[in-house]
């Protein structure tokens, strides 16, 4: 095979984009995260972004950003295992801990490295591992890496993983792998009924509450607070580039398992350490949401609650999930371009899911009102969304 045979197996098929006279993916962002973003050169209401919280752009967290560039540089340019973990670093490692309730915190470059790293250094085909279904790619590519047996559980069903559970005595480990918030449909993982299940049979139940915290509990502590758990046994991820308006992911759990991962997680050891500035401003979110969680969740469930009243009135058929997501049921790829372009057209910047994010035919839009809506962008939105009547 020729160089040109090998770069012609790449080639890119626009065909859907082209026949829906619409690209929903890469525009070119040129704003700060309002309610509003400029997009393009155009102005257009906010609800494909993850910052549930509207705090993207909170004066104190710029600051404290800005404060972290100036004492330590814009990167240690280093991987933590040589001289990239600083001060900053191990102190925010430990508010983390305090914020979930686990022992110890390791911080990744991105939750998607935190995920990969993960299976590989805790798994291999000894174990087993029991996941849901509609869990995130980055949860079944580690996964996959790790050459361990892999066995998908019904989306939410518990009599199911039970059953799977009942017949796992051969292995050596097994895990049970879900999200708390599955981030397409908008539906909360059962996942006190994970966790009793986890200690019954003795499996390890791994988390990955990316869209759960700083949104789910009463308190904005994620899934664990949600499900009423405490002494938490099994393993803990999330982002911190959702709700918690930074970059970086983590990995929380047992310290004797963190201090062994420290030297034998490859996407942590042989990763540039994550930058001063996001470390500062997910200990400055932290902060932000000890104080303001109570009224910023209340804002955010309002707007979540009425931007789905409206589109139930437009005639859209809705996922129902129990999130602060709104998600539309859009079928086909080709049926949810076009509908992602009908919102665009009314300047609402929506999120496409198409196939293979989401099976044939089970297309999604999904809309995530902050909480930093304005009342009059609201009432835009409503507007908006009620003249696109679905038949």
């Amino acid at each position: 095979m020729n160089k040109t045979d090998f770069y012609n197996r790449f080639e890119l098929d626009l065909g859907i984009v082209e026949k829906a006279r619409h690209n929903p993916f890469y525009h070119v962002v040129q704003s700060e995260l309002s309610d509003e973003m400029i997009i393009e050169g155009e102005h257009f209401i906010d609800l494909a972004s993850n910052n549930y919280l509207g705090i993207a752009n909170h004066p104190q967290l710029k600051l404290a950003c800005i404060k972290a560039i100036e004492k330590y540089g814009s990167s240690l340019c280093a991987t933590p295992v040589c001289s990239g973990y600083s001060d900053l670093h191990q102190r925010v490692e430990q508010k983390i801990s305090d914020f979930t309730g686990i022992e110890q915190t390791l911080i990744y470059p991105s939750c998607y490295q935190a995920n990969l790293g993960l299976f590989n250094a805790i798994a291999n085909p000894e174990d087993i591992v029991f996941v849901d279904r509609c869990a995130h790619s980055s949860l079944l590519e580690g996964i996959k890496n790790s050459g361990c047996r892999i066995s998908p559980f019904r989306h939410n069903n518990m009599d199911y993983l039970e059953m799977l559970l009942q017949k796992s005595g051969k292995y050596r480990t097994s895990f049970v792998v879900t999200e708390s918030v599955f981030s397409t449909e908008g539906t909360i993982a059962s996942f006190k009924e994970i966790n009793d299940l986890c200690l019954k049979y003795d499996a390890i139940p791994i988390v990955d509450d990316s869209h759960g915290i700083g949104v789910l509990g009463a308190s904005g502590r994620g899934i664990l607070e949600y499900s009423g758990i405490s002494d938490y046994q099994g393993i803990y991820t999330a982002s911190l580039g959702k709700a918690l308006a930074n970059m970086g992911g983590v990995i929380c759990g047992k310290a004797s398992l963190m201090k062994w991962m420290q030297y034998y997680s490859p996407s942590l050891v042989y990763s540039t350490v994550i930058m001063p500035s996001a470390l500062a401003g997910v200990e400055t979110v932290l902060d932000i949401i000890r104080v303001e969680f109570p009224e910023l969740s209340k804002r955010m469930w309002n707007v979540k609650r009425r931007i789905e009243a409206a589109l139930i009135s437009a005639g859209f058929d809705m996922t129902n999930g129990k999130a602060p997501i709104t998600s539309v049921k859009s079928g086909n790829s080709l049926e949810t371009i076009q509908l992602s372009k009908s919102f665009w057209d009314k300047r609402i910047m929506t999120t496409a899911f198409v196939y293979p994010s989401v099976p044939q035919h089970e297309g999604r839009i999904r809309l995530i009102a902050a909480a930093n809506m304005r009342e009059e962008t609201i009432q835009r939105a409503e507007e908006a969304i009620l003249q696109m009547k679905h038949p």
